[in-house]
């Protein structure tokens, strides 16, 4: 009724520690604590006469964690002081009925109990916001060595569960429990699953269409007329530089020439512009499969902002909001050091391809005849072990760079800061891999394959010798610690391998990388998702075990999608069109062999023919240069000109479209260059298109999925109504 206040309920006024009984209003009692678990653990080290600073800032933190009510327990065990934390009911009943009132957010009315995994979230930020009086908090503190780790307790019996059913390596082919792992890691690690899990179900399709592109290319492989005219040709082929090299065969390319036509056919532009499709279908599908998930964990509502408001006030009730800023100068300064790095990054790749050319030209020069016959291929192999040598030292200084220009930004929260530094990361990333992206396609086809098994190899190592470091530990202290359960599982949880803030997000990047090669160089090797597929169902597993059994607990965090990946994703399928279109249209042999077919070859305007229509097609795409012009003549010497039979010839070919008289570009090289960009710009197009209705056509949410938050509104505003006093 207007003039009238919703009243506190009891329930609130309980939490505040007020109570009504007979209209008088009196304390309640002593805040109780739940009896379930401890919610965290701090670890840090024994502190001698030497270090009295550190050891007063130590009890001065704790000490402010016990004004909160806060219930601390020191145990000391040799080198090493633990203090358990435990929150008191009041801190989380508080939080419930904020997020019960709360605009955005939601709380299932059947939920009585704070889970864990929310009081260990609750817990979390309440110690990363309680300062000491000089003003430093637990992030200062840790990088001071006043605490030496922080974890969250894994907790047995769930832990067991999930191991049985999720992190083990014969739960391969089986579904995950994405419930389970979400009521134990929380939503962020859950979804994170759950977009893993989708994505490698969706790439058996683009698996399997893959695979018989690449048949189909084997299929012709030998009946081929390009390949009998390439092996079984006598053309000699004129020296490819100035000095030192000799003319050659063009049957010497015989190999070379088989391996292209297998992931260069005309079943790649189909597959090409599936893929381009592929990834927006795999985008839309992908909402609606996280509705789905997102509406029963009752979280489609929630929201970021008003989460943190609500920790801030449980944490301190006369809290004041962090205010938005927005500075046009840190802007500025931001985007041009992030393209002088973009531009860094493009400055290496071409380094790289220069550095190719000299070795390749140094190794044919040199005085060692093995290195001269394969000057090449030790160019090529060369060039791999710098390429390799460039991403691992850049993606270090890309983390720093990425880390220093969110700092340089004063990002307005933690939240706003990862995502920030996701994006960045991500670029940088993006170019150091991708900015010699014809490079890796064209000469470096396996080094997916290798990069992939060398990743695997990596974790299984790190698997083995951190099971090794706890079979020792174990043997090291399980006599002595047998009589004291609580330490000996603090110290397990101790001994496991650190996580932070960034864990989950190293994992995402490694994943999105793949989803990058797998979209954007598939027109180069049609191959690409049947091994991100079977990469995937290894990496599940892998993430499993590792989270579960060989880390410890991830702080759970909430939230309702994967943030600012979405976005990332959705550009990577734009650029996947894109570049599938350059490198049809105008890297790949396809546009000049169709060319030929219809209006050079032998089956040019419609000619009937009992010959194949691509025959003539190589002898077509070379060009004749004589010795006895004086502008040849000049270029290379008497001894380049004798083939390795001892023959000397007066002429050789190269590739190019040019008229033997004057060297002229021909008319047949223009049409060329105009169907390759009329095809570029029609690709792209109709592929766009495609993507547009591809995404209008597929509801982001399924309709029952929003009946469902329709009934559960309707239910809240019932019962919130029910509840409301005149």
């Amino acid at each position: 009724m207007p003039g009238h206040k919703r009243q506190p309920s009891i329930e609130f006024l309980e939490l505040m520690g007020v109570v009504k009984e007979n209209g008088n209003e009196q304390t309640s009692l002593p805040p109780l604590y739940t009896p379930l678990s401890y919610d965290y653990v701090l670890v840090a080290k024994t502190i001698d006469n030497q270090e009295r600073e550190a050891f007063k800032k130590q009890t001065e933190y704790i000490e402010e964690l016990e004004k909160k009510n806060l219930k601390v327990t020191k145990i000391i065990d040799d080198d090493l002081v633990f203090y358990g934390i435990q929150g008191p009911k009041a801190i989380f009943e508080k939080y419930r009925y904020l997020l019960k009132v709360s605009d955005a957010c939601n709380w299932s009315s059947d939920q009585n109990a704070v889970p864990l995994s929310t009081r260990i979230r609750i817990i979390h930020f309440i110690l990363n916001h309680t300062p000491i009086r000089s003003g430093e908090g637990l992030r200062d503190l840790m990088k001071m060595k006043v605490f030496e780790a922080r974890f969250c307790l894994h907790e047995k019996k769930k832990q067991r569960e999930l191991k049985e059913c999720w992190a083990r390596w014969t739960a391969c082919l089986q579904g995950q429990p994405i419930t389970a792992v979400r009521n134990y890691f929380g939503e962020k690690v859950a979804l994170y699953f759950l977009w893993l899990g989708w994505y490698t179900y969706l790439l058996i399709p683009p698996a399997i269409i893959g695979v018989i592109v690449f048949l189909y290319g084997l299929a012709f492989f030998n009946s081929s007329p390009l390949i009998k005219e390439v092996c079984e040709s006598d053309t000699v082929m004129c020296p490819l530089c100035d000095k030192g090299c000799k003319v050659w065969q063009l049957s010497d390319t015989c190999t070379y020439a088989k391996v292209s036509l297998l992931f260069d056919n005309n079943g790649t532009v189909l597959f090409a512009m599936f893929m381009a499709v592929w990834a927006t279908l795999f985008l839309e599908f992908w909402k609606r499969h996280r509705a789905s998930y997102v509406c029963e964990w009752k979280v489609s509502d929630w929201c970021e902002e008003e989460e943190e408001l609500i920790l801030e006030i449980v944490n301190n009730v006369n809290c004041e909001p962090k205010e938005y800023k927005h500075s046009y100068l840190r802007s500025t300064l931001v985007l041009i050091c992030v393209t002088a790095m973009i531009l860094v990054i493009i400055g290496l790749t071409h380094a790289l391809v220069v550095f190719r050319v000299i070795a390749a030209v140094l190794l044919a020069e040199g005085s060692w005849e093995f290195l001269s016959k394969y000057s090449n291929s030790g160019a090529m192999m060369l060039g791999a072990v710098l390429h390799y040598l460039i991403i691992t030292v850049m993606t270090r200084i890309n983390r720093i760079v990425a880390m220093k220009l969110c700092e340089l930004e004063k990002t307005r929260s933690f939240a706003t800061t990862e995502k920030s530094f996701t994006v960045k990361m991500f670029t940088f990333q993006f170019f150091t891999y991708f900015s010699s992206l014809f490079y890796v396609a064209f000469f470096l086809g396996s080094w997916l394959c290798r990069w992939l098994k060398r990743r695997r190899i990596q974790k299984l190592q790190r698997k083995c010798a951190h099971c090794y470091l706890k079979d020792e530990s174990q043997a090291k202290y399980g006599a002595e610690l047998c009589d004291n359960c609580k330490l000996r599982d603090w110290l397990s949880n101790y001994r496991l391998n650190n996580v932070d803030s960034f864990s989950l997000f190293n994992e995402f990047l490694e994943m999105v990388i793949q989803f990058s090669f797998t979209t954007i160089f598939v027109a180069a090797f049609p191959l690409a998702p049947l091994l991100a597929l079977i990469n995937n169902i290894i990496e599940i597993r892998l993430d499993a075990i590792k989270m579960v059994t060989l880390e410890r607990r991830m702080v759970p965090k909430k939230t309702n999608d994967i943030g600012v990946w979405t976005d990332v994703l959705e550009a990577i399928g734009v650029l996947a069109v894109i570049a599938n279109g350059l490198v049809i249209g105008v890297s790949s042999d396809f546009i000049p062999r169709l060319v030929y077919r219809y209006r050079f070859g032998p089956c040019a305007n419609g000619t009937a023919t009992d010959i194949d229509c691509m025959v003539g097609y190589i002898n077509n795409t070379l060009s004749v240069a004589r010795m006895d012009d004086q502008s040849i003549g000049n270029e290379f010497s008497g001894s380049q000109m004798i083939t390795s039979s001892g023959l000397n010839v007066s002429s050789c070919r190269y590739k190019d479209y040019r008229s033997n008289e004057d060297y002229s570009l021909t008319p047949q090289f223009w049409l060329i260059l105009a169907v390759r960009f009329a095809f570029v710009i029609l690709f792209e197009h109709v592929v766009v298109i495609c993507k547009f209705i591809a995404a209008w056509f597929v509801p982001s949410a399924p309709m029952q999925v929003k009946n469902d938050r329709l009934f559960d509104k309707l239910k809240r505003l019932k019962e919130e109504l029910s509840s409301f006093e005149v």
